[in-house]
């Protein structure tokens, strides 16, 4: 009866791992050869790693990544597209992040530009950093949404908040002035207070013609290429055309 009471209690206060965990030591005479302590930290080990891989679970939903099963690991270092392994390897430790830096990923069309930003963001969320990939062409749409409804504040407030955010597709054809006025927004909102990945087929001094203003273009630039690390991947042949997927 005691027991039972505890495993309700336990329910209750939703350790639903724990009550099972408890549940078990009682009807398997294994465990009475353990210390109190033993069999305590055997119940709160397996509650703590319950709500980790689903904390973990969360992050990686949310993300949103086009590529979720994009890992660092599984980068391929062929010779001819000329990655630097060596930084790669660094970034994926997430120390930039912590130290609020951004990263430039260069590359023409099926390069591998969005499968390595989502292979820097997933090993971001195996560090449970609050990550976000999106397209340049959504996010303009969601800030345009975000003016028209009177929710711009609480909408970049939200991306401030993200610890990871990956832009793709980053200034494939010119902004209007609306839109280069939402991007300096958002680039200010997290400038030295979160991380960024821009993926790009333009390096930075070709990104000043993309926006309306040569003010606002410097304001943006600025804040972004003196404190981001750049990567160019020099490919010829296509990753998707190579294993048919985005690599």
């Amino acid at each position: 009866m005691v027991n039972m009471t505890t495993v309700t209690k336990l329910q209750e206060m939703k350790l639903s791992t724990m009550a099972s965990a408890f549940q078990e030591q009682m009807e398997k005479p294994d465990f009475q050869n353990l210390s109190f302590e033993e069999r305590v930290g055997l119940m709160v080990d397996q509650e703590w790693t319950i709500r980790k891989n689903n904390h973990m679970n969360r992050l990686m939903k949310g993300a949103g990544f086009s590529v979720p099963g994009a890992c660092v690991e599984n980068i391929e270092y062929v010779p001819e597209r000329k990655l630097n392994k060596e930084l790669l390897t660094t970034l994926s430790t997430c120390n930039y992040i912590r130290e609020h830096h951004n990263v430039i990923l260069l590359g023409p069309t099926g390069s591998g530009k969005t499968y390595i930003g989502c292979a820097l963001g997933v090993s971001a969320v195996r560090n449970f950093m609050k990550v976000k990939y999106v397209r340049l062409p959504e996010l303009l749409t969601e800030l345009a949404i975000a003016r028209a409804s009177n929710t711009f504040p609480k909408v970049i407030q939200q991306y401030q908040k993200i610890t990871l955010l990956i832009m793709d597709e980053w200034l494939l054809y010119p902004l209007k002035e609306t839109e280069t006025r939402d991007i300096l927004e958002i680039i200010e909102a997290r400038y030295q207070h979160a991380s960024t990945i821009f993926c790009s087929q333009f390096d930075v001094p070709g990104w000043h013609d993309k926006f309306s203003s040569p003010l606002i273009a410097d304001a943006i630039c600025d804040r972004i290429a003196h404190d981001s690390y750049r990567i160019l991947i020099d490919s010829s042949e296509s990753m998707r055309k190579r294993n048919g997927v985005n690599a």
